[in-house]
Order: structure tokens, then C-alpha cells, then sequence
């Protein structure tokens, strides 16, 4: 199991290092679709292709340029279940400005399945605020 929880966890790294630097096209190749993200007031969002995803991005990128956003820094990540397929992990993520302060902490867990022999999140449950754009 250390190996499946590592190769998630690796994919985790990819998607934040890309999220990061507003990288559209590495973050979609750390994913399956449909991917299905449950917000911080138990809402679903779920984006059925990759398409659907990029299509959300200009105003993603909008939001987090009103919030003065300037990265997303991974305080904790463990694995809460794992299998050869499938794994748990539980994140705590901080948003923060340019001067490294943080603005919004959150709990995260993150779903991530081996399709086609490659390691992708698929479900993200948050209890990032409303008003945050989602991540």
C-alpha cells in the first residue's frame, strides 16, 4: 500500500505545484473525470471532462487576483485508507499573500483512483469558506 499511497501523494504535489502557477493543463493531468469536488456548504460541483474544468479557470483566476492569493502551501498530508486503486488523503492547505502570511487554513480530503494505470484525484471534499475560490 506505501507504494499506492505515494504515487497519490506525488499526484497531489503535481496538482498543487501546478495550481500554483495557474497551470491549467498539468493540474487536468493529475485528474479523472468526471471529477467531483463537495464545497465547504456541502454543495457538489462535478465537471463531467477535462473541458468543463478549463472552462471554469478565467474566473477561478479572477477570484483568487481579488483575494491578493499568492500560493497555496500544504501544512499536513496523511492517508486515511488506501488501497491498490484507491486513496484516502487528508490535507491542510494554507492560502497565503505574497508575504507568506495566511488569510485562509482548510481542511481537505482528497480521493485519489489508479485508472488506466495512472494515479488521478477524482473527489474533493473542502471546508474552504464560500466565499474562497475553490481549489
Amino acid at each position: 500500500m506505501m507504494d499506492s499511497i505515494q504515487e497519490a501523494t506525488d499526484s497531489f504535489h503535481r496538482w498543487n505545484n501546478a495550481w500554483n502557477t495557474g497551470n491549467v493543463e498539468k493540474q487536468i493531468r493529475e485528474m479523472h473525470f468526471p471529477n467531483v469536488r463537495l464545497d465547504g456548504e456541502n454543495r457538489f460541483e462535478t465537471f463531467e471532462t477535462a473541458d468543463e474544468f478549463w472552462a471554469q479557470q478565467a474566473s477561478i483566476t479572477a477570484r483568487l487576483e481579488e483575494e491578493k492569493w499568492y500560493q497555496t502551501s500544504t501544512l499536513s498530508i496523511h492517508s486515511t485508507q488506501a488501497g491498490p486503486e484507491k486513496v484516502h488523503l487528508v490535507i491542510r492547505q494554507s492560502r497565503q499573500h505574497v508575504d507568506g502570511i495566511e488569510y485562509h487554513g482548510f481542511n481537505t480530503l482528497w480521493i485519489f483512483t489508479k485508472i488506466d494505470d495512472r494515479w488521478g484525484v477524482q473527489f474533493r471534499s473542502s471546508f474552504l469558506s464560500v466565499n474562497s475560490v475553490v481549489q
